[in-house]
């Protein structure tokens, strides 16, 4: 089978020259063991049926043997006998070089379970599920990296291949990689569906060993999809799931909302807080996100069709996959995603900040209609950072590198106010 370039193939070069080991972290069925293969000389597979118990006993007792083999070796789902991390930190210490183990893992583990944090030795890398530049649909015709390096650069009647219906029948798809060996495209909806319906009667309780209730692992999963790319509190929705389970107490919601995190399933967006207000003023919580759109629309039960009579609520929905791309494109960068809102309501709907410092604020806007009012909110922001520069003599703000507005359209321009309004199915690393 052919293999699909993905975003974070330079990033596990760039760590396989520099650490002795690496963990390839994220979602079930994102492609880890994949890519991976892809990069490895050997493969151990833990959960390989015919060889599971004998790889687990081995483990406790002789672990370093199953290091043995061709480096980069590949250790998929080491999570199943924690002790192989620090099997593998010793085994990096005594051989003292780079590139020797990948190790996969599709849900993090209680720390408390290894010895060593196997820092200079284990770096961590997030996988996610394919962008649309990864499944081919968006032409890649403006990069990332590009627009940083060169914000002046001419993006100007740049085209997207991608329409409304197009969009939404991706994010109602999602980017699991066994859609690419399916064919017709009703069966490729599948996926996720039967991803929620796995997550809540078996790994929702798997993850950690402690038995959960399927029905409320649901209920909860369609709260958290109903608010999707807003701030609402964990309260409001506890709430609104007790209207049909009583006696949901905090601490067991939490603990529901702990394994969906570990199982890299749901994916909370922290808020960026620059001192341009004053701090009261500005709103903290965190934005609800999936990990995939695609999860989100299967936990409400909702299909393209719906969806395209829908538009308010594929909105949200649109929002999450533009975050999930952007996420992907970043990762070579050492991107991370925030989001800005005060109470007076002006707001970025994501600030993509680099390792570098550089940052751009970005707004989400599906149609052409809404793309002068999100471009209003960048430019007033940026406009606090400077008048806040103005009074501050000592500590000054970086002011953005980039205000973006990301849509469903068809072209790429750039407005007279610098603004630059891009389609998502244009985008790349």
């Amino acid at each position: 089978m052919e293999y699909y370039p993905r975003m974070i193939d330079s990033l596990i070069e760039r760590y396989l020259n520099a650490f002795g080991a690496i963990l390839i972290e994220g979602p079930k069925w994102c492609g880890k063991t994949t890519t991976g293969a892809h990069h490895a000389q050997s493969v151990l597979k833990m959960q390989d049926p015919e060889m599971r118990d004998a790889y687990l006993a081995t483990a406790q007792i002789h672990p370093s043997r199953l290091l043995r083999g061709d480096t980069p070796r590949l250790i998929d789902e080491w999570q199943m006998a924690p002790t192989l991390w620090d099997a593998v930190r010793t085994e990096v210490d005594s051989r003292d070089g780079h590139g020797l183990f990948i190790l996969t893992g599709s849900n993090t583990i209680d720390e408390s379970l290894v010895m060593h944090s196997g820092i200079g030795r284990i770096a961590r890398v997030k996988m996610l599920p394919m962008s649309l530049y990864e499944t081919k649909e968006s032409n890649g015709s403006i990069s990332l990296r590009e627009l940083f390096d060169h914000p002046d650069e001419d993006i100007d009647g740049e085209p997207s291949a991608m329409n409304i219906d197009d969009l939404i029948f991706a994010a109602c798809r999602g980017g699991w990689p066994s859609i690419l060996t399916v064919n017709n495209k009703d069966d490729q909806l599948l996926i996720a569906q039967n991803y929620i319906d796995s997550i809540c009667q078996s790994d929702i309780s798997t993850v950690d060993g402690i038995g959960r209730n399927s029905g409320l692992a649901r209920l909860i999963l369609q709260e958290y999809a109903r608010n999707i790319s807003t701030l609402a509190t964990k309260a409001t929705m506890r709430k609104n799931i007790t209207a049909h389970v009583k006696n949901l107490s905090p601490n067991t919601y939490d603990s529901y909302l702990n394994a969906l995190t570990r199982l890299f399933v749901i994916e909370d967006i922290k808020s960026w807080s620059p001192a341009i207000r004053s701090s009261s003023n500005i709103k903290r919580g965190s934005k609800h996100e999936f990990v995939d759109p695609s999860l989100a629309v299967a936990a409400l039960g909702l299909s393209p069709d719906r969806l395209s009579l829908d538009l308010k609520t594929f909105g949200f929905i649109f929002e999450c996959l533009c975050i999930r791309d952007l996420r992907a494109y970043s990762l070579p960068l050492g991107g991370r995603i925030s989001y800005y809102h005060d109470r007076y309501d002006l707001e970025a709907d994501a600030v993509l900040h680099l390792r570098d410092g550089r940052y751009a604020l970005i707004e989400f806007k599906l149609g052409s209609s809404e793309i002068d009012m999100g471009a209003g909110h960048l430019l007033k922001i940026k406009q606090l950072i400077k008048d806040y520069n103005e009074r501050e003599k000592q500590i000054k703000l970086r002011e953005p590198d980039l205000l973006m507005v990301i849509t469903g359209g068809k072209l790429a321009y750039t407005r007279p106010d610098g603004v630059q309004v891009i389609p998502i199915g244009c985008l790349r690393d």
